[in-house]
């Protein structure tokens, strides 16, 4: 397998000769923004939804990214090329950049790096068994500190709840709200499937808008079945008949267990193969 060419920049760099400064403010105080984008048949999913998502992050943190939006999709695809990647994922990551030891950004260049690889979030098995998950004690950040809607470099809030759910011999954990209201999981969105109608949670309910959720939204749309957005707790989560959750790197996934309790049968349920099956025809079309 070819060594991935890391674009930085405006250059490509192998993997390992791949470097940016230790003094740069994304790695000293995780201030940047990303994408998690995938490749299928050698095209990039829904880029620009991916883009304007990442200008919007952006601009919420007061980042200026100095490339515009055309040269950024630009440079992600010739990255995708430069890589021949048929299937796989991009890292899109904007650092604060390089500047000084303390907080003041003022100083710092941004930096742009797009990385070309493979991803694979569960084992293939998990897609037809379903995923076990647990409850986090670890919260959603409150959105008057930081906004869930900016993808920022600092993941240490989801990495918390990771952990909680490693812990305890899951891959996956939902985080709740300040208000103690189901959010979403550290890296996914969530859908709930009761008596034949989808629900997810909306975004004042402190979640990341995914490109994959609103995939899945009008997929359901089209096949009769609409996704309302409402606010749910716990107890919604256990009586649901079905879970699944989406997101770039995890598509659609099924869970079968919540804090040790079954979901519906405990199996894999027919809403969420019909849409896992509509899901995977229409990423190649």
């Amino acid at each position: 397998m070819a060594t991935p060419r890391v674009w930085i920049n405006g250059k490509y760099f192998d993997k390992h000769e791949a470097k940016i400064s230790v003094y740069d403010h994304g790695l000293l105080y995780g201030d940047g923004v990303f994408e998690g984008i995938r490749i299928y048949s050698g095209k990039i999913f829904r880029c620009k939804e991916h883009v304007d998502r990442l200008y919007d992050s952006a601009r919420s943190i007061g980042l200026d990214i100095p490339i515009s939006r055309a040269d950024m999709t630009d440079a992600l695809l010739d990255t995708v090329k430069t890589n021949s990647k048929v299937e796989g994922y991009i890292r899109l990551v904007v650092t604060r950049g390089v500047g000084t030891l303390g907080l003041d950004p003022r100083k710092c260049e941004p930096n742009i790096i797009i990385i070309c690889d493979d991803i694979s979030l569960y084992p293939p098995e998990l897609y037809d068994n379903g995923l076990e998950i647990i409850t986090a004690a670890t919260i959603r950040n409150h959105p008057a500190a930081t906004n869930p809607q900016v993808k920022s470099l600092n993941y240490l809030n989801n990495i918390l709840a990771k952990l909680e759910a490693i812990r305890a011999g899951c891959l996956e954990a939902i985080m709740l709200n300040h208000k103690g209201e189901i959010a979403e999981c550290t890296g996914d969105n969530i859908f709930v499937v009761k008596n034949g109608k989808i629900r997810t949670t909306p975004p004042d309910s402190g979640i990341l808008e995914g490109v994959t959720r609103a995939v899945v939204m009008e997929l359901s749309a089209a096949a009769g079945m609409p996704v309302v957005e409402a606010t749910m707790t716990r107890h919604d989560i256990f009586v649901a008949d079905e879970l699944f959750l989406s997101g770039t790197a995890a598509e659609l996934i099924p869970v079968v267990k919540c804090d040790g309790r079954p979901i519906g049968t405990g199996r894999p349920g027919p809403v969420f193969r019909s849409l896992l099956e509509r899901f995977r025809a229409y990423v190649r079309t």
